[in-house]
């Protein structure tokens, strides 16, 4: 029996999420949190609730209107969203950029290839060409 050897093939994806480290997975993470309709949402929601919960409190109101401490904590999100948005944006032209590497390369074995089955036809064709030509020139002689 042969000894067959598992062989792992990584495709370029796989190799460029196994290369980021903790930092990296964490701004996709975040951004792709961020850039979603349930992170709307759910920040929606608290805004509304803090806004109806300092109207409604008769005594203490924690951050009446305009609202200070809520643009404050506004200001703060944007300041820390905005580079690990754009870390994110250059992990995935780097990602795109490794897709666009093996994508040519993909085309290029594809063409080598392509290009040997031309000469092999054409190979084969000639072959055939000559053969038909051969038996003609017997039928001739007879």
């Amino acid at each position: 029996m042969e000894n067959h050897r598992k062989v792992s093939i990584k495709n370029w994806y796989k190799k460029h999420i196994e290369s980021s480290d903790f930092g990296e997975r964490l701004a996709d993470s975040v951004a792709s949190g961020m850039g979603s309709w349930r992170f709307i949402i759910i920040q929606t929601l608290i805004v509304a609730a803090w806004m109806v919960l300092n109207v409604v409190a008769y005594t203490q109101h924690w951050d009446p209107y305009p609202y200070i401490l809520l643009n404050l904590l506004f200001s703060t999100q944007a300041a820390y969203a905005a580079p690990i948005i754009m870390m994110a944006q250059n992990r995935q032209s780097d990602r795109d950029r490794a897709q666009a590497d093996e994508d040519f390369r993909t085309n290029v074995e594809a063409k080598k290839e392509i290009e040997e089955l031309q000469i092999k036809l054409n190979a084969i064709e000639i072959d055939k060409l000559d053969k038909i030509l051969a038996l003609l020139e017997k039928m001739d002689k007879k």
